[in-house]
Order: C-alpha cells, then structure tokens, then sequence
C-alpha cells in the first residue's frame, strides 16, 4: 500500500482518487478550496464535478496542505494547467528531495511554452517528476469503466513503480521513455477538438470531424517531431488516441465550447457555459508561437486561433481550409519510387 495525495479536487483529481482508493492505496485529497472540500467530507461525492460517483467512508478531504504533502510515496498533480505553476511554487517548501510527483495536468504554458513536467520541475528541482496521460474522461474511469493511458518518466524504474500504482483490471497503463511527446499530444489535442467542436456547431457532418482527427494528428505529429519528441508517441494513446476520444465524446469540455462557438458563441461566452476550464484555448495560443518558432505549418491550429483570437467567422475558416493550395498526403519524393515496387 502506498501513501498517495491528489492535489486538486476537481473531476480528474477525484477520479483518480477512487481509482488509487480501490487500489488498496491509502489516499487524501488536498485543495484549498474549503466549500469544495466541505462538500465531498459531507456528501461523500462531487455533487458538480462528479455526480452519481460514490465515494468511501476512509478517503480523506483537507484542505491542510502541509499535513497532505507530508510523508507521502506519490503526489498526483491534477489542478488544471493554469495554475500548475502557482501551485507548484506554492508548495515547493514542503516536497523533499526526490519526490515522486506525477503529473496529470494537460497543457502548455503560453508565456513560457512550457511543458506541465517541466514547469513542476523548474518550481521543485528537488522533486522526480513523471506524467500520466491518454484517452480518459474522469467520467467513465470514475464508473469504472476500461480505460488505457500511459506513464512518461525520465527511467524506467520510475515509470515502472507509477505503472503498478495505478493499474487495475480495467485501468491499464503502458510506459513510455517520451514525456515531451506524451505531454504535447495530451495538450494540443484539445486544439484540434475545438476545432472539432466547431465543425459541429456549424451541422458539419462526420466525414468533416474525421478529416480534422486525421489532419490534426498530422500537424501535431509535425510539431512533436520538430521539438524532439518521437513519432510513434503520436500514433499511440496520449496522440491519437486522445485526440479521437477529446474530437467525439459528449464529456469532452473542449468540444462543447468548440461546438457553442461553431453556434455563434463568442470565446468568452463558450467558456462561461462550459462552467470548466478550457485548456484547449490556452494550448491554442502556445500552439501558435511554437508552430512560428519551429517553422512548422499548422493550418488546423492556425485557423482555430484566427477563431479565437481574432475574431474570424468559424465558416470562412473552414471554407480557407478547403481552398489551401493542393498538396500531397506523403512526401512528393515518395512517386520517384512508387513505379519501382515490385509487382
């Protein structure tokens, strides 16, 4: 059994919390927001977060941080990735050396283009950090039902111990050596799902979201590349895999406000209904300036953030996207070779 606190009562944090729970792990959640915490000691569940989500008698709610953090195996980092780093200051003074902090959190900090992994980091040099990521809504793994994600951390002992931490017959982990990778795809997906959300909105129909799924995980794989992260991470669970489940499900809080955009919201307006933090806005604008620092096209991202920020008509985006200058799907090179294949 090992001793775990989740930083961050909200929906993700409170499903991992039950997960690790069951797990036979002994578990506290930690926020500072004392209604919040109030709540889940007296009614035993999220009531706006995570309804209909029971939770047990002996998991413990604190708003004291210092207690919290104090002799712990694992932190789960889950507080949405604009305060990840306020948070991570904040608690800095109370992590010893070589703590193992995992990071949950999805996003890209836009001043710094930073990664969550290494914004905890660069707040508590002392700590071991690792990141968990992948196609999972807090929704369906607090019900409990099958899910596949997977652990980056900087060895494989690490990734390894966060792998049987939180693997269970319906929630299972791979490991991987590619943080950054796991990390960009985890935050740019929800990107190409406004753009997704968008699309719907509009009464595109599926044939649309497929080609954004597909074109998205193109420029995002692009991207990665680019910055060193490996292409086979996009191919697999924190990329594609994220991407399709972020683009197509109804829990998806990217989608929503990419859909009551797509309905003539304005940004702001979506964001106020969606009643959560919507990461992919802010990815939108790191998105942009690492395309610009790369020189890496991503017409997708571009286009949502012409939507976004400046205000562009949803439709005449995607009408600009149809009309781009033609291009090949493989690299033009490829039909010097195409008529040698062997018949």
């Amino acid at each position: 059994m090992a001793k775990i606190s989740i930083i961050s009562a909200g929906s993700w944090g409170t499903a991992l919390a039950l997960l690790l729970y069951n797990n036979g792990h002994q578990v506290t959640v930690c926020s500072e927001n004392e209604e919040e915490i109030r709540m889940l000691q007296e009614k035993r569940e999220h009531l706006t977060k995570l309804p209909g989500v029971p939770l047990p008698e002996k998991m413990e709610f604190t708003t004291d941080m210092e207690r919290a953090l104090s002799d712990r195996d694992l932190l789960v980092m889950a507080k949405a990735s604009p305060y990840v780093r306020s948070t991570s200051c904040r608690i800095a003074p109370l992590i010893r050396k070589g703590q193992l902090i995992v990071n949950v959190a999805k996003g890209i900090e836009a001043d710094t283009l930073m990664t969550m992994s290494d914004i905890i980091s660069e707040e508590i040099p002392l700590a071991n950090v690792a990141v968990l990521s992948g196609p999972s809504h807090a929704e369906e793994v607090g019900r409990g039902l099958p899910t596949t994600i997977v652990t980056g951390a900087g060895d494989r002992d690490t990734a390894l111990y966060v792998q049987n931490i939180f693997m269970n017959p319906v929630f299972r982990v791979y490991t991987s050596p590619d943080i950054l990778g796991i990390e960009l795809g985890g935050s740019l997906k929800n990107v190409i799902a406004l753009a997704a959300g968008i699309a719907d909105g509009l009464g595109y129909g599926d044939n649309t979201k497929a080609a954004l799924i597909t074109r998205g995980i193109a420029e995002i794989t692009r991207l990665g590349i680019a910055m060193g992260a490996r292409a086979e991470t996009f191919y697999g669970l924190s990329g594609i895999g994220d991407l399709i489940v972020t683009c197509a499900s109804v829990h998806s809080r990217n989608r929503k406000a990419g859909y009551l955009i797509g309905k003539g919201y304005t940004m702001q307006e979506a964001m106020d209904e969606v009643k959560m933090i919507v990461e992919g806005v802010h990815s939108a604008r790191a998105g942009l300036e690492l395309s610009e620092k790369y020189g890496i096209e991503t017409p997708i991202i571009q286009a949502v953030g012409e939507v976004l920020f400046d205000d562009k008509s949803p439709r005449l985006a995607v009408d600009e996207l149809m009309q781009r200058v033609k291009k090949d799907e493989l690299a033009p090179e490829l039909w010097e070779t195409a008529g040698n294949r062997e018949k």
